[in-house]
């Protein structure tokens, strides 16, 4: 049965669309979350679908109430056009997996 007192990963938003990347440009986006449930959440890990796209977390436990962050960086290096990227976090909440979205268009050399 569900814990009704499971910390909840409650991201401010699940999508960030970078807009136009130029080539060969770094990017990142900060995802800004609230616990909003009765114990503290942990974040166990982040994943990306794509080894140009990094996660970086709030390692240490986030109170009831309280907020963290998540940033994602992106590496346009070697991509042209339009790109969508997931990152899956898994936390101590139920469902164990929460996914975010990142998304832009990398322009070609002039």
């Amino acid at each position: 049965a569900p814990n009704p007192d499971a910390p909840v990963l409650t991201f401010a938003e699940s999508q960030f669309d970078f807009g136009d990347i130029k080539p060969d440009e770094v990017v990142k986006h900060t995802f800004s979350f609230t616990n909003t449930g009765k114990t503290p959440l942990l974040i166990a890990d982040a994943t990306a679908s794509c080894g140009c796209t990094t996660p970086s977390w709030t390692k240490e436990p986030v109170a009831p109430g309280a907020k963290g962050t998540l940033d994602v960086q992106f590496d346009s290096k070697g991509k042209q056009g339009l790109i969508s990227k997931q990152v899956n976090v898994r936390a101590n909440t139920q469902p164990g997996t929460t996914t975010i979205y990142i998304k832009g268009n990398v322009l070609t050399n002039q």
